[in-house]
């Protein structure tokens, strides 16, 4: 355990990213509107995540490249190569800018549990904090940083929703056996967009260079990333089931929810859901323009550290443009969930780039995927490519 806590890190950071108030939302609607019988959604997510993590880890530690880096370098035609760049450019960058205002307005939606405030303090303070760690440029100093309010968030939410007294049994049957009641094929794809981001893959390859620096690191990077991903789930169900005890059908996100439970459970539940909502917002405030400018960093082949400029100027842009449109008032909800949705829709793109490097032995050697990882891979890109198509022919 303590060899762990020694080793905990790049894993707990892709947990903050994915455990925003993006999953809150798409949780908390999956739980108001379906109860427990979409926990098996989750339970599938949390396997793809956990298979494709540690793809992406796994190419990180072993080239110590980023993964925009590496996919650049294995594509021979320039135009192609032009083309992929932009398209991860655009899609985690930008992607990455709205979202921004999501995380900002999550977490300030969490403070006005304990009080309400001016609608502009909220997110410059959230700024401010996330701008602080930020540029710090140490990575110990911000992996300590995100632990810390990942271990305050999981607790928040798991009380929570021990308080509202499950029934197990029903639980287990949700996880355990798969159910599609009507209209929640995109509630479905966003549980999986929501768990399985597509800039994490880039995130995580860059960030265990960060901290290991060999392939003999490679058991720690597993333990660290299949434990605090594992741990991430768990957090994201407790949502669902928190949600599913809620008695009012008009609850869009996590403040909705707590006062929808105060009646019932007292206002602590109501204190914990905005502890939790907030360390949620502030912890993919601060991911998600570190991924943004790890990426940019990767794609443009930057040197240099945290603290180089240009890596900076790309998450304080990010950063800025977050607070700038949770300040204007932003309604996050609806953007957040079809945000989800686009993830789930992108994601098969973005793990075939993935399988198709992870094959190569010019590139893993030895570590190339084995034919059970195949196998996984190909059965996660199948199941997402169907649930993609389905959802587009349910919007249409």
């Amino acid at each position: 355990m303590f060899k762990w806590i020694k080793h905990i890190g790049p894993g707990t950071l892709v947990a903050a990213a994915f455990i925003g108030p993006g999953t809150v939302t798409v949780c908390t609607k999956a739980g108001v509107q379906f109860g427990y019988s979409l926990l098996w959604a989750m339970l599938l997510s949390i396997i793809a995540t956990l298979v494709l993590q540690e793809m992406a880890a796994r190419t990180g530690i072993i080239t110590q490249k980023g993964l925009a880096e590496v996919i650049k370098g294995e594509i021979t035609s320039q135009l192609l190569r032009n083309l992929s760049i932009f398209l991860i450019l655009g899609a985690i960058v930008i992607g990455n800018a709205a979202y921004e205002a999501g995380n900002i307005s999550g977490a300030a939606l969490g403070m006005q549990v304990f009080g309400e405030a001016n609608h502009i303090f909220y997110p410059i303070l959230i700024g401010c904090i996330a701008f602080s760690i930020l540029f710090i440029g140490n990575y110990k100093i911000l992996e300590r940083s995100l632990v810390a309010l990942v271990l305050l968030m999981s607790l928040s939410f798991l009380i929570t929703a021990v308080m509202t007294k499950p029934a197990i049994g029903e639980i287990v049957k949700g996880t355990l056996i798969p159910s599609m009641p009507k209209n929640t094929i995109l509630i479905i794809i966003g549980l999986i967009g929501t768990t399985v981001v597509p800039y994490n893959l880039f995130l995580h390859a860059s960030l265990v260079k960060e901290k290991w620096k060999s392939a003999m690191d490679l058991s720690a990077v597993r333990k660290d990333t299949f434990i605090s991903i594992i741990l991430g789930g768990i957090v994201s169900m407790a949502i669902i089931i928190t949600a599913a005890a809620s008695t009012s059908n008009d609850v869009t996100n996590a403040f909705d929810l707590a006062k929808g439970l105060e009646p019932l459970y007292g206002e602590y539940a109501s204190y914990l859901l905005g502890i939790g909502l907030f360390a949620a917002g502030i912890t993919s405030a601060i991911t998600a323009p570190l991924a943004a400018a790890y990426v940019a960093k990767s794609c443009f082949g930057w040197e240099g550290t945290l603290k180089d400029k240009r890596f900076r100027l790309v998450w304080m842009l990010i950063l800025a443009l977050g607070v700038l449109f949770s300040s204007m008032q932003f309604k996050p909800v609806e953007v957040i969930t079809f945000a989800q949705v686009a993830n789930g829709l992108v994601l098969p793109i973005v793990a075939i780039f993935l399988v198709w490097i992870v094959n190569k032995a010019n590139i893993l050697g030895v570590h190339k995927n084995t034919l059970f990882q195949n196998i996984l891979a190909i059965c996660i890109i199948v199941i997402t490519v169907i649930l993609g198509v389905k959802g587009i022919f349910s919007v249409f």
